[in-house]
């Protein structure tokens, strides 16, 4: 696909992304439910965390202790799942392409001094290019121990979108360090170039294939054939 043909999806992307979040940002985040208080949106993103996080700390942590570790959450959304990270992690990132619903996650999430939300450009993690770090003296250099994302690629219609932010985790990625995330399975979806809801769907082929294009080792997956398949991408190498 062209540069140009991905800038524009981008940019509609970007413009769906903040109309929906202007719209009702918790239900197109979640859409178990047309309205969400409070209470019931973040223990949905309590429940995610269970589920995805608490019983996986040895693939996540690999011996580390939580409280030490930098992690990254791509497309945070309102900031469902953010706020149990930023419960059990030490510092936590996170990214969306949208502008409103970084917004609503600042909004949110203020009470938690080791959250940095950050809106990025759709396809890398360039927005973490920034002075942020200075504020804990990381390093220009910024180190991922984990990255995280769940129900976000499955609504991008480009297989090179989500590649260019696998291979941009693994040059932050720790050597050895895990990205786990959730891709379509669905073998029946046909995503259109236009449309920013449907995603393009991925085999247990084409999963394999791009972690090893992206310096990555896949070491598990679950859902394969789903809406929800699930991969584990260990970092091998450095991608340039």
């Amino acid at each position: 696909m062209t540069a140009n043909r991905i800038t524009t999806q981008l940019r509609r992307m970007r413009r769906d992304w903040d109309r929906r979040a202007r719209e009702n940002a918790r239900f197109y985040v979640a859409t178990l439910q047309d309205q969400w208080s409070d209470d019931e949106f973040y223990r949905s993103g309590e429940a995610t965390f269970r589920e995805q996080i608490l019983t996986d700390l040895e693939n996540i942590c690999q011996g580390r202790n939580p409280r030490e570790m930098t992690v990254l959450e791509i497309g945070c959304g309102a900031g469902r799942v953010t706020r149990s990270l930023a419960r059990h992690f030490g510092r936590v990132y996170a990214v969306d392409i949208s502008a409103e619903m970084v917004r609503q996650a600042r909004r949110g999430l203020a009470d938690f001094p080791n959250v940095r939300i950050l809106r990025n450009n759709g396809r890398d993690l360039s927005a973490l290019r920034t002075n942020w770090w200075n504020r804990w003296g990381i390093g220009p250099r910024l180190r991922l121990d984990f990255a995280f994302s769940c129900i976000v690629f499955q609504h991008i219609p480009n297989r090179e979108i989500i590649e260019s932010y696998v291979r941009d985790v693994n040059r932050r990625l720790r050597p050895g360090g895990l990205f786990k995330f959730q891709v379509q399975g669905s073998p029946l979806v046909k995503p259109n170039a236009d449309d920013t809801w449907v995603g393009m769907p991925f085999s247990e082929r084409d999963a394999r294939e791009m972690a090893s294009r992206c310096g990555f080792e896949m070491r598990y997956h679950t859902g394969a054939g789903s809406q929800y398949y699930w991969l584990w991408f260990f970092k091998e190498r450095e991608i340039r």
